[in-house]
């Protein structure tokens, strides 16, 4: 059985693996300041895409998506822009992005992903 910080990190490999193979670019990850974290930050086409990484074992508690609330929706918006400004790159836009990911450590991973999460 992994710990929360194991299957987190394994959830945030998995995510940035699929985002690629869907033709997305990764150019960071866990990227801190003091406003909170960004789980992955990549590129699609010309836009910046911030993404949420949501993994759990189970559904015993809920979707994973459900635990994405307005305030952390809100949060990684600045995010995305103090990102954007730290790095002192531009974009012809941003968006946020969630995937979600169920991993029972049994089996092949269910992975959804959410565009444009509003």
């Amino acid at each position: 059985m992994r710990t929360k910080d194991e299957l987190g990190r394994r959830g945030e490999a998995l995510a940035s693996r699929y985002l690629e193979e869907a033709g997305f670019r990764v150019i960071d990850r866990n990227w801190r300041c003091p406003l909170g974290e960004i789980d992955v930050v990549a590129v699609d086409g010309a836009t910046l895409v911030v993404v949420e990484v949501k993994t759990r074992s189970s559904e015993a508690f809920g979707h994973p998506l459900e635990a994405i609330t307005p305030g952390k929706l809100e949060r990684l918006y600045l995010l995305a822009s103090r990102w954007a400004r730290a790095h002192d790159l531009r974009f012809s836009g941003f968006r946020v992005d969630a995937v979600a990911i169920i991993d029972d450590g049994t089996g092949h991973p269910v992975i959804d992903h959410l565009r444009a999460v509003s």
